[in-house]
């Protein structure tokens, strides 16, 4: 046994043994950066393309309606209609189905009209706007992202507005 131990003992402490310990550590650490590469670059191709394949139906594009699908846009997590009540932090939206959807406004939510950051306060009643945010517990939309649609943009039949009377 003492023999054997010796052995061990003169082949780690030279230098050849030291070098070829080196190279095979580098080696595995180079295998496993590389492995985590591909494990990272896997899952967000995969991503991008479960990304590019759902874009219209997740945005409510569609090729019925271009820009303002009928039945495309993910209503649990968002809304597409105009604006029937303001209570700040609150808003009620009119959907595209004509329910009216209470949509939560936090201090992070993000509020553009064409491509300016608006406030809170310059939301008015009958803006048509597009919701993006999630459900919570009370069947609200808590928002991360609303657009206020600029006037002229094509409307689902179901959110016409009224002719207006004389």
């Amino acid at each position: 046994m003492k023999n054997i131990h010796d052995d061990l003992v003169r082949v780690f402490e030279s230098k050849t043994a030291l070098k070829v310990l080196c190279g095979i550590g580098i080696m595995l650490v180079a295998l496993l950066i590389f492995y985590a590469g591909v494990n990272v670059g896997f899952h967000k191709a995969s991503f991008g393309r479960a990304w590019g394949e759902n874009y219209e139906r997740n945005f409510g594009f569609g090729p019925d309606h271009p820009l303002l699908g009928t039945d495309n846009f993910p209503n649990a997590n968002g809304a597409i209609g105009k604006i029937i009540k303001i209570e700040l932090p609150t808003i009620i939206v009119q959907d595209k189905d004509n329910t009216e959807k209470v949509v939560l406004l936090g201090n992070d939510t993000k509020i553009e009209k064409a491509m300016t950051s608006i406030q809170q306060s310059d939301l008015s009643v009958n803006d048509f706007v597009v919701v993006i945010g999630s459900p919570n517990d009370q069947g609200q939309i808590e928002a991360k992202f609303i657009r206020v649609m600029p006037l002229g943009m094509p409307v689902p039949p179901t959110q016409m507005p009224a002719p207006i009377q004389q």
